[in-house]
């Protein structure tokens, strides 16, 4: 196992050997590097190996090689870069396929090179004979050797994909085309046995994705978009299987889709389950399950007429007609009668399975499966559902002749010319590609048995005997040994009573029963009528009930076993219950104690099994060790064995068994030391020898050195002087002949100036003539350029005007914007300033009225206090002032306040002394303004009280800030200082 320091180096290791046409070491090369744990962290490098590695699997047909380097390469990268393994994926089965479509291409006799009943197989019995008794291979056989093997290894390139791919969420997709394009192969080819092994492996992945849960990149089955891969997988399956004909295997990919559905409880599309259906048509029909096959057919009408926006009428009408003679072709007995109970147990748990699991319509298992799967119900559920009303008139005229008419002798003639009809009726549905194609030829034999039967039934209503001849002029659409069938069965499953005497010639009808069906529905009718003219001739007269006056507690008595009914009852589904509740927590605890136990013991055979792993491994190592070890000195000794014989030496003495591999290595280079000293020695004497050998030579050869020299100077003499003279006589030769060809050519020296002349001058001219059209064609184009620059120039010229005339308006439109803006902003800026200074003096004249009103209370306060309880008791008979004061009044006005509010007299000392006490005349405002408003009554003392001042123009009025009605308060400017 060679070991690299770099991936890089590996790869070109490979390309050499490549290039010298050594795959197969390349192929190692590769593989022990990508099954190397050194190299576990991704890198582009490694695609690139993978890459390479991939092709001489596919050039060398080593299916197991590309296996095992694909799980490797899935462990490098599945958490890092999984579109790396993606790619490798897909190049690997483009090269497979490319291969097998070469090789294919090859092939002369396809159909002979691919006859080969299993790939996996392998050569076969009779191909190992031929080998043995023909000497040459025929051409057939050459085939099948250059097509069948790429084809197998096509299949197993497929195989692998798909079981490295069948736990991998991230890449369900490119599992789904793996899928896709292995059955392509299989219906291409028509691989049948390849087909059925590999929807084995679709399934038994699905099985273990359900069964192993707690795999860390397990597909989630509950997610919309891997449901639908896996559900167009399925779908795909079955149109193979239904195109191979693979009836078992489509209806195993029947029951593979209705398992997805019911995990993940949720239906596909609508246009999937056309194609479900559809197929369901097929395989019912081919298994001669009839009933189930019309189901089938009404579930895909419904499903055509619910979600197909385009469904033409055409084809509607087409379905329905279908949906209406598939019901009709059920046969008219049931199959269970006279069958055994363990059959009918089957035959109902089959229906159920079939009809809830399958096709999708709801049973009740414990009712009878005949009850609500016949023939009578689909027909009811056809007519009440309308959909016999969408199918043709024939099918109509059919279904009425064949289910309500009673015309046991024209029945034949009136069904044979509608089935003529009907037979002609057929075709592909141009608006619902999803349904199969439609030919109701295919349910005429069924319905001309249906016909016969129910001849048969309605003759045997009417006739005890009937000639064999009559009945066979009758019934048109068989011979009587056909109609003798049909009768057989019917009479087995009791539906007709019937023999046939051919010793007479006659049939004999019978009774089904005690008594005939049809004469005890007559019976019944009839007495039915005669009951109804009865009570019309003489009406019942209405009496009281007898059995209220002989019970008259009944209805209580009633009740209340009713209401005890319904209470034990209850109490028993209670017992049930909680008797199921205990099971059930049983079987939990004790589930969950099992699983517990068998964690513990996973557990100590998981530690156990380590360390016997551990243990093995060690042993592994120092058995390893010890061996290397032993052959090593095993080596040594051999080799001083071989030398001590080789120089007839003595075999070197061992102690017996006890040599070890220090005592073996310091021998061997002991007499290594010893032999190299010797060889020193003897390449000494060599040299000695071989230098005086050197010397004796070279003394002798220097003497014959020289002589041959000077020969050869001689000799090259010689030749050069002859050289020279040869060369001589050719340069003669040819000046002579050079003299000859002149003299002949001077006579035509002045023919040759007048040709050149004549020749110059026309081209002079010509050159002339040419030289005034270029220049004249150059003015005219430098003419027109001047113009078009000049109209350009003029245009430009215009259009940068404009733009800059409507530059010079924007920036004036924007500039008067600004300055509108701006004086708008100093306008705002000035009112808001006046208001502020308005706001500030409003402000300064509260303080200042608050500070008037504070000295005015401080000076009532100090009245008060010289005056005794006098004063107190006439301030407290009196009005109080208000906290806030308005404006200033006169001292005759606020003292004449609490006489005029009380009525009492007051001394003329009081008024005085509360006129020196009170505040002088008002002070001018500010803006010149004297604040005297009329006094305001106060509604708690009854007293006058002075109301706020007005504001200015300025500012907002008091009396608007503080309406009348209410108590004054300080405005908002005013100080927050609390009143006394």
């Amino acid at each position: 196992m060679a070991t690299f320091a770099k991936p890089e180096n590996a790869l070109k290791r490979a390309e050499e050997l490549i290039n010298v046409g050594q795959k197969t070491d390349a192929l190692q090369a590769l593989h022990d590097l990508i099954t190397s744990k050194r190299y576990r962290a991704w890198q582009k490098t490694l695609e690139k190996i993978m890459m390479k590695y991939v092709e001489l699997c596919v050039d060398l047909r080593k299916g197991r090689y590309a296996k095992d380097g694909l799980i490797q390469y899935r462990i490098v990268c599945q958490q890092v870069n999984v579109t790396s393994l993606e790619e490798v994926i897909k190049y690997f089965m483009h090269l497979a396929t490319e291969r097998a479509e070469q090789a294919r291409s090859q092939a002369l006799a396809l159909e002979e090179a691919l006859d080969v009943d299993d790939l996996e197989a392998d050569r076969r019995p009779e191909d190992l004979m031929l080998s043995y008794v023909s000497g040459e291979k025929g051409k057939d056989r050459s085939d099948r050797e250059l097509v069948t093997p790429w084809f197998k290894f096509l299949w197993e390139t497929y195989r692998t994909v798909l079981e490295i791919l069948r736990n991998n969420s991230k890449l369900e997709t490119l599992y789904a085309m793996t899928a896709h394009r292995a059955f392509q192969f299989c219906k291409q080819y028509k691989r049948t046995t390849e087909f059925r092994r590999l929807c084995e492996i679709i399934r038994n992945h699905l099985a273990n994705l359900n069964k192993y849960r707690d795999q860390r990149d397990r597909p989630d089955l509950s997610a919309p978009e891997s449901l639908q891969l896996y559900l167009d997988t399925r779908f795909e399956q079955l149109k193979i299987a239904t195109e191979l004909q693979l009836w078992q295997e489509a209806f195993r990919s029947i029951e593979d889709i209705h398992g997805l559905m019911c995990m993940v409880k949720k239906t596909p599309k609508a246009s999937s389950m056309v194609i479900y259906y559809a197929k369901l048509t097929e395989i019912f029909w081919i298994s001669s399950s009839h009933l189930y096959h019309a189901y089938a057919w009404f579930k895909l009408f419904s499903l055509q007429k619910s979600f197909n926006k385009n469904l033409t009428q055409k084809d509607l009408q087409m379905i329905a007609s279908s949906v209406v003679l598939a019901a009709l072709a059920v046969p008219p007995y049931d199959h269970s009668r006279g069958a055994s109970h363990l059959e009918l147990e089957n035959e109902k748990e089959r229906n159920v399975k079939k009809m809830s699991n399958l096709i999708g319509f709801n049973l009740d298992p414990k009712r009878e499966s005949r009850e609500a799967l016949s023939r009578s119900s689909l027909l009811s559920e056809l007519v009440s559902k309308g959909v016999l009303s969408c199918a043709t008139q024939e099918v109509k005229d059919l279904y009425h002749s064949l289910e309500h008419e009673f015309l046991p002798l024209d029945l034949a003639a009136r069904v044979q010319p509608l089935l003529s009809k009907i037979t002609k009726v057929g075709g592909k549905l141009a608006s619902a590609p999803s349904v199969p194609e439609v030919q109701l030829s295919q349910y005429v034999p069924a319905l001309e048995k249906l016909a016969t039967l129910r001849l048969l039934q309605q003759v045997s209503q009417v006739y005890q005997t009937m000639r064999i001849e009559c009945v066979s002029q009758m019934i048109p659409f068989f011979d009587f040994s056909e109609v003798e069938k049909i009768s057989v069965d019917a009479v087995k499953h009791n539906f007709i009573a019937m023999k046939v005497d051919h010793m007479k010639n006659v049939i004999l009808f019978g009774n089904m029963g005690l008594e005939s069906e049809g004469l005890r529905d007559h019976l019944t009718i009839f007495a039915e009528s005669l009951n109804k003219a009865r009570a019309m001739v003489y009406p019942p007269v209405s009496k009281s009930s007898k059995l209220a006056d002989i019970l008259p507690g009944l209805g209580e008595v009633v009740d209340k076993e009713h209401k005890r009914l319904l209470a034990r009852k209850s109490i028993i589904e209670k017992r049930k219950e909680e008797q199921e509740r205990q099971l059930l927590e049983m079987e939990r605890e004790e589930e969950s104690r099992r699983l517990r136990l068998q964690k513990i013991t996973e557990e100590a055979e998981q530690k156990r099994l380590a360390a016997e792993f551990e243990q093995r491994k060690t042993q592994r190592i120092r058995r390893e060790i010890e061996e290397r070890e032993l052959e090593e000195a095993q080596a040594l000794l051999e080799e001083a064995e071989k030398r001590s014989k080789r120089k007839g030496g003595k075999k070197p003495i061992l102690e017996g068994e006890k040599v070890t591999k220090q005592a073996l290595v310091e021998r061997a280079l002991n007499e290594q030391l010893r032999e190299r000293q010797e060889m020193e020695k003897k390449l000494q004497k060599l040299v000695k020898t071989l230098d005086h050998l050197e010397r004796a030579k070279r003394e002798e050869a220097a003497p014959l050195i020289e002589a041959a020299f000077q020969r050869r100077l001689v000799e090259e003499k010689a030749l050069h002087e002859r050289e020279q003279q040869q060369e001589i006589e050719l340069s003669r030769q040819h000046h002579d002949g050079d003299l000859m060809v002149k003299n002949r050519l001077v006579r035509m020296l002045e023919n040759k100036k007048i040709f050149e002349e004549r020749v110059r001058s026309r081209r002079e001219s010509e050159f002339a003539r040419r030289r005034a059209e270029s220049e004249e064609r150059i003015k005219q184009i430098i003419e027109a350029r001047k113009q078009e620059r000049e109209v350009k120039r003029k245009k430009i010229f215009f259009v940068l005007s404009e733009e800059e005339k409507l530059r010079k308006q924007r920036e004036e439109e924007e500039a008067r914007k600004r300055e509108e803006a701006e004086r708008r902003k100093r306008e705002e800026a000035e009112r808001k300033a006046k208001l502020d200074e308005i706001a500030e003096k409003q402000r300064q004249r509260e303080r200042e009225l608050e500070e008037k009103e504070r000295l005015r209370r401080e000076a009532l306060l100090s009245g008060r206090s010289l005056d005794g309880p006098t004063k107190a008791s006439e301030v407290s008979a009196g009005s109080r002032p208000e906290p806030v004061a308005a404006a200033p009044v006169t001292a005759a006005a606020t003292a004449a306040a609490p006489a005029q509010s009380t009525g009492k007299y007051v001394p003329r000392f009081r008024r005085e002394s509360t006129e020196s006490s009170g505040q002088g005349p008002p002070e001018a405002d500010k803006w010149g303004s004297k604040q005297v408003p009329p006094p305001e009554a106060d509604r708690r003392t009854g007293g006058a009280r002075q109301p706020p001042p007005e504001s200015d123009r300025w500012g907002p009025r008091s009396d608007e800030r503080n309406p009348p009605g209410d108590k004054w308060r300080p405005s908002r400017w005013s100080s927050s200082r609390p009143r006394n």
